[in-house]
């Protein structure tokens, strides 16, 4: 899976799911994955997530259309993903 065709969505509504998530950013193009990140104890949203495309095309559009799209009373902050560093 290509690492640079991920974006990261923040400041989500906590009522989003990741169907949800997916079919906010599946305009834009193919999605190989999408997941709305979850508190592990509680199963509540934590209030970003990750969606990743197929191209690159598809992460250009979506990050250009989306950053500061306002989505169920919340404007919502869409960059392309940085790849964590190995915590040494």
């Amino acid at each position: 899976m290509d690492q640079n065709n991920k974006i990261f969505v923040g400041n989500l509504p906590w009522s989003i799911k990741t169907d949800q998530l997916r079919d906010l950013f599946s305009q834009f193009g193919e999605i190989v994955e999408a997941t709305v990140i979850e508190d592990r104890q509680t199963g509540r949203s934590k209030g970003f997530g990750f969606v990743t495309f197929k191209t690159t095309e598809a992460v250009e559009a979506a990050v250009a259309e989306m950053h500061e799209k306002e989505v169920d009373g919340r404007n919502i902050v869409v960059n392309k993903a940085r790849i964590r560093e190995e915590q040494s």
